[in-house]
């Protein structure tokens, strides 16, 4: 089982960038693939972004490519999200989750979830 914690979000200025993390507990972390999804208010949830176990492939919706960042640290069972030239409509509670897969991407099936994280991006 894992145990998936994300770091404090924030409220940020359009522009500006904030890094979350996701701090995962339990055995094997580099076995799972790591997502970040978000959900805006009166929105359905939806993928942000992907890494492999290895961390050696990622994927990233349309939204945010250029713009975000995906790695992970497995010795230190991390993954970070690194968020630039952040815009208003980025605003959303973001949740990473894990998946036992040697895949990646927002088509699998993720077992375990994080609590969530409020960003803001003021205009």
């Amino acid at each position: 089982q894992v145990q998936l914690v994300e770091s404090e979000g924030g409220l940020v200025q359009a522009g500006g960038s904030l890094r979350l993390s996701c701090a995962a507990s339990g055995r094997a972390f580099g076995s799972y693939a790591i997502g970040w999804f978000r959900q805006a208010p009166g929105k359905e949830r939806e993928f942000v972004v992907g890494i492999s176990r290895s961390g050696g492939i990622t994927t990233y919706a349309d939204a945010v490519k250029g713009r975000f960042t995906i790695s992970r640290d497995n010795a230190k069972n991390t993954v970070y999200l690194q968020m630039n030239s952040l815009k208003p409509e980025d605003t959303a509670v973001y949740y990473c989750a894990a998946s036992y897969s040697d895949s990646v991407g927002m088509g699998l099936n993720y077992d375990y979830w994080g609590q969530g994280t409020q960003v803001t991006v003021s205009s």
